[in-house]
């Protein structure tokens, strides 16, 4: 059997769910507090960071690397398009998410906001969370994803995104302590 550690805050870990579930990969998850250093996750990934994929034998670490692979071995259904122009704007978007959106916005804000409870890592630093918030405008604008109320073809994208089976899993994650927000689970928003 297939198995994921992950973390399901974890956008890197939620990259590769979405992919193994797109191209009907059974897998059990395993939630790893990765933070806690355990000797074991170490032993799979010496970086200490989630996502790791075991399959067969073979222990993956890297949510990019684990993606490529996933779509060289599994090329079919393909989740990146034919050509290599096409190819390399994914790549492109994947690694500004991956980087700059995680380092500015996901960090600042659900880890502030979220992480720091749930590790006992003390309160909220304002000064991140305001960091975060101003950051999020400039990379939705970026991205041409502003409020959703603001543009109706990103709203009717995260609509179909959100109704895919392979996003189900994700929507079904509970963080004990923290409701998520009303619509977040609604399929037509």
């Amino acid at each position: 059997m297939n198995r994921l550690y992950h973390f399901p805050l974890s956008p890197f870990s939620r990259k590769v769910r979405l992919s193994l579930a797109e191209k009907r990969i059974e897998v059990e998850l395993v939630e790893e507090r990765y933070w806690e250093q355990d000797s074991d996750f170490l032993r799979r990934n010496p970086a200490g960071k989630v996502p790791v994929l075991r399959m067969g034998q073979r222990l993956m670490s890297d949510s990019a690397a684990i993606c490529e692979y996933l779509e060289e071995v599994h090329p079919s259904p393909p989740l990146l398009p034919k050509g290599p122009e096409a190819r390399l704007e994914v790549r492109r978007l994947v690694g500004w998410f991956d980087g700059k959106f995680n380092d500015e916005v996901t960090s600042k804000l659900v880890g502030e906001r979220v992480f720091k409870k749930m590790t006992g890592g003390g309160y909220p630093d304002s000064a991140n969370v305001k960091s975060g918030s101003k950051a999020v405008k400039f990379h939705l604008d970026y991205i041409s994803d502003v409020d959703w109320n603001r543009s109706e073809v990103v709203k009717d994208w995260y609509a179909k995104i959100k109704s895919r089976p392979a996003f189900r899993g994700i929507l079904a994650d509970q963080v004990p302590g923290f409701l998520p927000p009303a619509h977040y689970a609604d399929l037509d928003f």
